[in-house]
């Protein structure tokens, strides 16, 4: 039985015997029917023998010599006598008896032997008020794990590593990851972040409110970043260029639609959902991988704040030394170069809308009367023709650009034949990877429209066009061709069109391929129905715009005799017997290369055919490529260049060109100039039109 010491007694407290032990000792028998002040709190803890069951506590002495003398009386359980001895504490000097409360009977369970019972608080209010500082017992040990933690120690041990490791590691990785997938290897990974080390740093003199506002106010903001690198990442692959978080929202529909039209509606709709699931639970994870950082310093906080002392001193050296790894600066700071970069470019973005209106409102041949445009193509058909994707790496790189050399000296000798010329050069898109429309309008403007607010902006303005300018002569018939054109386009009437022939107005009953919404063939051959084979029609220009070389460049339809062409239904045969599945096509890079390659010659051949057969001497085809392919084609760093052929049965017509250096043929040589795409409405309305504006041809 414990002998537990009251606070309110006085007196000396002697020192516990060491040599004793719980086998040594047994409870002397009860010498009165009132209860001490001891046992009476130690009958209301459960810890009595099974005598206690009735009547009151006996009185024991706390005589240390006499202690370890057997009496007679009945002996409790060994357990328990184990178990209260090693709780016990000293016994102070004897003092007065003095009335104490009865002890109330114990339970039930708490009397049968052999089984041991939890102890209980006293229930003796006396003994719970103000208990004397110097005798207070010592707190009790923290309760020691249970469950799956207890029975597994060393996994639960490893676990927690794990996490914090993980924790870790999508800081990092937040942090170090390039805005580029071309730019990512390990040595980016082995940088010191000085974002880390400062926010760190910040957590450990933050008092406790504010620090948990600051972790979630870092997490936030490490997830958002992540989710601007990401978004970088498919903007650099497809356009070479960031994304800009002003003017580029427009282009994630595009780019949903693209995967539609490739891989299918349950494709698109998984990646539109784990694309949205991405966006909102990266802050989460940030920030409990933030919060549990945070944790782990303030419990470590010597250690920790040693710790952000060396990686400190450390940056420093490494950013006097410009030390380096695989060519990248140990010494970090690019998480917040890339924040102070997209704000310069939201506040470039926002001040670009007006520098581009005061410059479209600079045009040389806004006020050239009617009757002088153009001068020297009146009573010319002229064909204005872009073909997806026709970028210089399909002539230059050498596994697409031989094949690819030899259908283009094949064609130009095939136009020889027909009684046709032709000379080649290049320009310089303001796009690459995609954005056609925006290439379009460069051509056609003779401004640089290198996002879309440009676009937007043009469109909403007076700015005359080469196709508006074709109108307003008064001397043709002005077509839009547009097989990719699957819904309104308001913007048609803009770009001074006559008539507009989209994907449902072509008449087609064939399948799509891939993103194409019809084979190039057949669209040349409907336009030659529906305008350029009527008889005794007037002059007329057509832009066309191609689609079967549009990413992802499978399946490629194949050529076929115009006499089986008819309304595009036996496509479906011919699709399903040849045609390439993309998502196969795609695991492999050298496989897109070829496919792509393939793509090019199909629509380049699709239109020289064309001309050949159902050209005359008043025909003068413009063709040339929007932008180049995307960098599974090019590879890293591409050109923005892209050839542009002029084809013409008449002379003449060549005559008017021939100071711009260009090479004879349909494929321009490395040497040939290169001119900015903005440039060429200015030199073609030129050299086809007054030499100066209001003067003659």
């Amino acid at each position: 039985m414990s002998h537990i010491r009251s606070p309110q007694l006085p007196g000396p407290t002697p020192e516990p015997d060491a040599d004793r032990t719980p086998d040594d000792t047994t409870p002397q028998e009860p010498t009165s029917a009132k209860a001490s002040p001891d046992t009476a709190v130690t009958a209301t803890s459960g810890e009595a023998g099974p005598e206690s069951t009735s009547g009151p506590e006996p009185r024991t002495e706390p005589d240390p010599e006499t202690a370890s003398t057997p009496e007679p009386a009945s002996t409790p359980e060994p357990e328990a006598v184990a178990e209260s001895e090693t709780m016990a504490e000293p016994e102070p000097a004897p003092k007065p008896e003095a009335a104490e409360p009865k002890a109330e009977p114990l339970p039930k369970a708490a009397a049968e032997p052999h089984q041991e019972s939890e102890p209980e608080p006293p229930s003796d209010p006396d003994a719970a008020q103000s208990p004397d500082p110097s005798s207070a017992p010592a707190p009790a040990p923290a309760a020691p794990p249970t469950g799956r933690r207890a029975a597994h120690p060393r996994a639960a041990r490893y676990v927690t590593w794990a996490v914090t490791g993980l924790a870790v590691a999508l800081v990092l990785f937040a942090l170090l990851v390039p805005n580029d997938v071309t730019k990512i290897e390990f040595g980016r990974f082995l940088r010191l972040p000085a974002e880390g080390i400062l926010v760190g740093g910040l957590l450990l003199v933050l008092p406790s409110r504010a620090r948990r506002v600051a972790v979630v106010l870092v997490g936030v903001l490490l997830g958002l970043l992540t989710t601007v690198k990401m978004l970088d990442m498919g903007s650099y692959w497809t356009l070479d260029r960031p994304f800009d978080l002003v003017l580029d929202w427009i282009l994630l529909d595009n780019a949903r639609t693209f995967v539609q039209d490739s891989l299918g509606g349950t494709a698109a709709l998984a990646v539109t959902v784990g694309v949205i699931v991405l966006t909102l639970v990266l802050p989460v994870l940030m920030t409990l991988a933030v919060a549990r950082i945070s944790r782990l310093m303030t419990r470590n906080r010597q250690t920790a704040s040693r710790t952000l002392l060396v990686l400190g001193t450390a940056w420093i050296t490494c950013s006097t030394l410009t030390l380096e790894v695989s060519d990248v600066p140990v010494a970090s700071h690019s998480a917040a170069t890339l924040v102070e970069n997209r704000i310069e470019s939201v506040s470039d973005g926002l001040k670009d809308g007006e520098a581009f209106r005061k410059q479209s409102a600079v045009d040389a041949f806004a006020d050239v009367p009617p009757d002088q445009l153009l001068t020297g193509l009146r009573g010319k058909d002229v064909l204005l023709t872009f073909i997806e994707s026709y970028g210089r790496s399909a002539i230059d790189d050498p596994r697409m650009g031989e094949p690819l050399s030899q259908t283009l000296a094949q064609k130009t000798q095939e136009l020889k034949d027909a009684g046709y010329a032709s000379q080649s050069g290049w320009l310089r898109s303001p796009i690459t990877g995609a954005g056609s429309w925006l290439g379009h309008s460069t051509f056609l403007s003779g401004l640089w429209i290198k996002n879309q607010s440009r676009y937007a902006n043009l469109v909403a303005s007076d700015r005359l066009t080469l196709t508006e300018a074709f109108r307003r002569t008064g001397a043709w018939r002005t077509v839009g061709v547009v097989p990719g054109t699957q819904k309104a386009w308001p913007e048609g009437e803009y770009f001074g069109l006559d008539h507009i022939y989209d994907s449902d107005q072509l008449g087609y009953q064939g399948p799509k391929f891939s993103w194409s919404t019809m084979p190039d063939q057949y669209t040349l051959k409907a336009f030659e129905e529906l305008e350029h084979g009527k008889k005794d029609r007037e002059p007329m220009m057509a832009e066309i715009i191609l689609t079967s070389s549009h990413n992802p460049w499978a399946p490629i339809p194949s050529t076929i005799p115009d006499d089986q062409v008819g309304d595009g239904s036996v496509y479906h045969s011919l699709q399903k017997a040849e045609g390439k599945n993309p998502t196969e096509v795609w695991k492999d890079p050298l496989a897109v290369r070829d496919e792509y390659r393939k793509s090019i010659q199909y629509s380049v051949s699709s239109l020289v055919d064309f001309v050949a057969k159902h050209g005359s001497r008043d025909t003068v085809l413009v063709f040339l490529g929007d932008h180049q392919p995307n960098k599974t084609v090019t590879g890293d760093n591409p050109s923005h260049d892209v050839p542009i052929s002029i084809v013409a049965k008449d002379p003449e017509v060549l005559k008017k060109v021939a100071d711009w250096g260009w090479t004879d043929g349909l494929q321009p040589a490395d040497n040939t100039p290169v001119w900015r795409m903005d440039k060429f409405r200015d030199r073609f309305m030129t050299a086809f039109g007054p030499q100066q504006p209001g003067g003659t041809s």
